[in-house]
């Protein structure tokens, strides 16, 4: 199932932990280096009391986080198809040097999910109509076609500018979550549910559902 997920950021309060995965708040402390005498933060966690190292905007053109080096990206959901997984871990690994770059591969990853939830994978804007007409949810389908709209956009330059925008480009993630979510994790989940009932209690099920 889908966990809360909250982007570490420079000076946030709070935010998931890359180290426990929590959703905790955060003690900052700014330092020096001692041999060039620039600036570093340290965040804190209070749940699991580890620390984690940030470089600022000003001195390094960009707010990285330097230790651990994990992503700021969300964890994928565990249901995520395999041929999915490794486009997701790919672009959680460069969402922070290169936003647009991790757009395109979230797209990619949407195109072969569609293909999973029963798409032919010739075009993947036929794929999500097709799923439509299907049944899909208008929250699934708006999630896929944002996915969709901003990956191609990060391919071939439009109205968006995704490396101007990465809180666009780590939203993906979110929506690529939500959407297994609702697609794969929850009908796993009732599916699995439904299968510990008793035997005469699927039977009576049945032949309510097969009366005329």
């Amino acid at each position: 199932m889908t966990v809360a997920f909250e982007s570490p950021e420079l000076n946030k309060n709070a935010f998931t932990c890359p180290h426990c995965g929590a959703f905790a708040a955060m003690q900052w402390a700014l330092l020096m280096a001692q041999r060039d005498w620039k600036p570093f933060s340290v965040a804190t966690c209070h749940r699991c009391n580890r620390d984690s190292v940030w470089i600022d905007k000003e001195e390094y053109g960009g707010q990285f986080m330097v230790f651990p080096s994990s992503s700021i990206a969300p964890r994928p959901n565990e249901d995520l198809p395999p041929e999915c997984m490794k486009d997701y871990l790919e672009a959680s690994a460069i969402v922070e040097k290169s936003p647009r770059g991790a757009a395109a591969l979230l797209r990619l990853c949407v195109q072969k999910l569609a293909v999973h939830l029963g798409g032919d994978g010739k075009n993947i804007n036929e794929d999500i109509a097709h799923l439509v007409k299907n049944g899909l949810p208008v929250r699934v389908q708006q999630a896929l076609d944002v996915v969709r709209v901003v990956g191609n956009n990060a391919v071939h330059p439009g109205e968006m500018n995704i490396d101007d925008q990465p809180k666009t480009a780590l939203a993906l993630f979110g929506l690529v979550n939500l959407i297994v979510d609702n697609q794969i994790s929850q009908p796993k989940h009732v599916a699995n549910l439904f299968s510990e009932l008793p035997g005469g209690a699927k039977d009576a099920i049945g032949k309510r559902d097969n009366k005329a």
